[in-house]
């Protein structure tokens, strides 16, 4: 089907007068204008983009424990995904297929995503979401938002607003596989008509469905306010310190069949009675520490002005034991042993370590006035990182080495600015125009030497990379609400993304990384009820230039990530909301796409290291983009007691481009039951909440992401023999949650 005729498809499916085709909640499109210094990024109701807001209220009651992404898994297009297997400790979701390097995510309007790898870590800042107010999720390349740019969406948090009434809470949960949280909630309340303080404690663990896949992580926010007529500021600072066991090596079906599903090959190693031995510092431990300052002021005349400051600190490490490690790739000679044989490998311990700062400036100016709402912003920041690797240890090593030999080191630096304008101007009718024009310019620098060998030079590969892009991002839509009931709207948008750390470090000098571009085309119409809400979007996002692993290797025997001329992701999303009855609830949304790279070139080396050969694989799945989806969810309400049956669907997905049978993550069904009481007034408390959560209640076996890799060897025949593998992060069983919740 090429993408014209999917697209006419979709629509005719859109003209269906079913409501199968499903919406945002009744009030996703709601926002709350008292808070417009963190909202200027953000979709309204007549914004023409595809959203989604998550309320507190919906966060509180699935929060026992799991991350982020896990609370947004019942969003469309949303995908969550652990290594840990329980839904603590490295986890990651994706959005419309794209993974979390193409997704942009903001906190009040900052930029979260790491500056050079694009990704965000969820473990850094453990329980964010108890210090969360709302969640707004946009799919595609939604509005301008400062950071990484938008390839499958955006995801923007917005931390509580100041307390106006002194309160006190305590959050706590504890289920299997020692999974616990504990979360301390305290405000001040308005003090002085003009001050007020809030801050939360938190901590969590896991051992982790997944042999030793432990985690350990404590979380903080804290936030002083002062505020008055037309006038706040806000002061706040949030972080988290965690250590977790490595988990993200997976296992093979192999190993899984000999081992149980619960493997886990990370620190495995051979001592020297010829055991089997896993070693026992085989962590990630990072700190992170963020800082944002925010001043709004209402100017009058319908104008209004936010800026903010922000800095992030960041600094950790994670240590591997290495089994059979060339010793030149570490920066050591071979040495000659006790039996007098020359040693070229050995076992070794590593660390590699990131030393990082990221600071800057946002500003927005909203003007609302008649049937104009137009933001002027823009956003200044500077990231430096310090990347570097050290030897701990070598197996019987013969030699001079020092304790912590360092092996590499290289600087990141990131100037990265971005300016805007975005006005919605309201035509009558009900018909309005959307403009949002950007400009983004970014300076980037890698100098010293990296963690890859240049063979041929025998030392560490020398980086000296400077790259300058100028982006223009230009949007266009209109929206139509012919009725209170009727809404409809239709977009055009460009987005550009800058290549990552590793597509820099990891590529040859002759084969540097581009910047990639998409055309993100979109549609949609909704309906809404007190009794029913629906909907439908169509989208179709081309790409130019996007940023794949065909399987190329670079001279120091790395991935390469190559630049594909055409592909695209076309799909169609159903929303629905039914509520028959006042105590019950039935929501459901479905995406249905097609997720294409055309004429793929495959290639593959001998053993993995030389010799490749190409194999033309025509029009090809992205890799990890299901064609379908969905999410299924019915509520029961009534007085104190509520009950949930949260269901998801993720059909098959591939793990290369090369569309490979034996390498997919086979399609999956998995439901959550979550009951729940809540008392209010017991022993002169405000409310009192149990709960108990059944984590994939009806026992499947299933795994949420992996790896895969080939090579060949040359047969009796002299041709090539291809070989291929993968690994799976396997997720729990049937598992228990219980979990209270004490508000003073």
């Amino acid at each position: 089907m090429t993408k014209k005729s999917f697209f006419i498809a979709a629509g005719l499916a859109m003209c269906v007068p079913v409501y199968a085709s499903g919406a945002e909640s009744a009030d996703s499109s709601v926002i709350n204008l008292q808070a417009v210094e963190v909202l200027a990024n953000r979709a309204g109701a007549t914004t023409p983009v595809a959203f989604t807001n998550v309320r507190k209220a919906e966060l509180e009651r699935s929060n026992d424990g799991r991350d982020m992404p896990y609370l947004l898994s019942m969003t469309p297009s949303v995908l969550a995904t652990g290594d840990a297997g329980a839904g603590m400790g490295y986890t990651s979701l994706r959005l419309r297929g794209s993974d979390a390097s193409r997704i942009n995510i903001t906190a009040n309007g900052v930029p979260v995503n790491d500056a050079e790898s694009h990704r965000v870590y969820w473990v850094n800042m453990p329980d964010i979401a108890s210090s969360v107010r709302d969640v707004q999720i946009q799919r595609g390349a939604g509005t301008s938002a400062n950071g990484a740019g938008a390839f499958g969406g955006s995801v923007n948090l917005v931390t509580d607003a100041p307390s106006f009434d002194p309160y006190a809470e305590f959050a706590g949960s504890y289920g299997m596989y020692a999974t616990n949280k504990q979360t301390l909630r305290v405000g001040s309340g308005l003090l002085g008509d003009h001050w007020s303080v809030d801050a939360r404690l938190s901590h969590a663990g896991s051992d982790g469905y997944i042999d030793r896949a432990f985690s350990k992580l404590w979380s903080y926010f804290g936030q002083v306010a002062w505020v008055n007529d037309g006038t706040s500021l806000r002061l706040l600072a949030y972080g988290g310190k965690e250590q977790t066991y490595m988990a993200w090596d997976y296992a093979s079906r192999e190993q899984m069949e000999k081992y149980g599903r619960r493997y886990n090959p990370c620190g495995e190693y051979t001592d020297d009675e010829g055991r089997t031995a896993y070693y026992p510092n085989q962590t990630d431990n990072y700190v992170q520490h963020n800082f944002q300052l925010h001043w709004g002021q209402d100017l009058g005349r319908g104008l209004h002005l936010n800026l903010a400051l922000h800095y992030t600190k960041g600094d950790g490490y994670y240590e591997q034991y290495k089994t059979r490690r060339t010793l030149t790739e570490y920066g050591l000679k071979p040495f000659v042993d006790a039996s007098g044989t020359t040693v070229t490998k050995s076992d070794l311990i590593r660390d590699k370590s990131l030393d990082n700062g990221f600071g800057g400036g946002v500003f927005s100016l909203s003007w609302r006035r008649g049937r104009v709402d137009a933001v002027l912003g823009g956003a200044l920041s500077n990231y430096r990182g310090h990347h570097f690797g050290t030897v701990e240890w070598v197996r019987n090593y013969v030699g001079p080495i020092n304790p912590s030999q360092e092996y590499y080191r290289h600087i990141g630096e990131k100037l990265d600015g971005n300016i805007y304008a975005r006005a919605n101007v309201d035509l009558g009718r009900g018909l309005s125009a959307f403009a949002d024009m950007q400009w983004r310019g970014i300076d980037y620098r890698i100098d010293g030497t990296s963690d890859n060998i240049d063979y041929a030079a025998g030392k560490q590969q020398q980086l000296d990379i400077r790259r300058k892009y100028s982006f223009f991002n230009p949007k266009l839509g209109l929206n139509w609400t012919p009725g209170a009931a009727h809404r409809l709207f239709a977009s055009w948008s460009v987005a550009h993304k800058e290549p990552t750390h590793d597509n820099f470090t990891d590529a040859d000098p002759g084969h540097m990384p581009e910047a990639e571009r998409m055309f993100d085309y979109e549609a949609g119409y909704t309906f809404t009820h007190s009794l029913v809400t629906a909907g439908v979007n169509l989208y179709l996002m081309d790409y130019r230039n996007q940023l794949v692993v065909t399987g190329q290797l670079s001279d120091t025997g790395n991935p390469l990530s190559v630049n594909v001329p055409d592909s695209y992701r076309a799909g169609v999303e159903f929303q629905l909301a039914v509520r028959p009855l006042k105590c019950l609830t039935w929501q459901f949304n479905a995406t249905l796409s097609r997720n294409r790279v055309k004429n793929f070139v495959e290639y593959i080396y001998e053993n993995e290291e030389s010799n490749p050969i190409a194999v033309d694989c025509g029009d090809t799945p992205i890799a990890f983009s299901p064609s379908f989806m969905f999410n299924n969810a019915f509520e029961f309400r009534m007085r104190g007691f509520d009950a949930a049956l949260e269901s998801h669907y993720v059909g098959k997905q591939y793990m290369t481009n090369a569309r490979v049978e034996e390498q997919t993550l086979p399609a999956y069904f998995v439901s959550d039951l979550r009951l729940g009481y809540t008392f209010r007034g017991l022993l002169r408390l405000r409310e009192v909440r149990l709960g108990a959560t059944v984590y994939n209640i009806f026992n499947a076996r299933y795994e949420n992401n992996g790896y895969a890799g080939s090579g060949y060897y040359v047969g009796d025949d002299g041709k090539p023999v291809i070989y291929r593998y993968s690994g799976y992060a396997a997720q729990a069983t049937a598992h228990v949650m219980a979990s209270v919740n004490i508000k003073f």
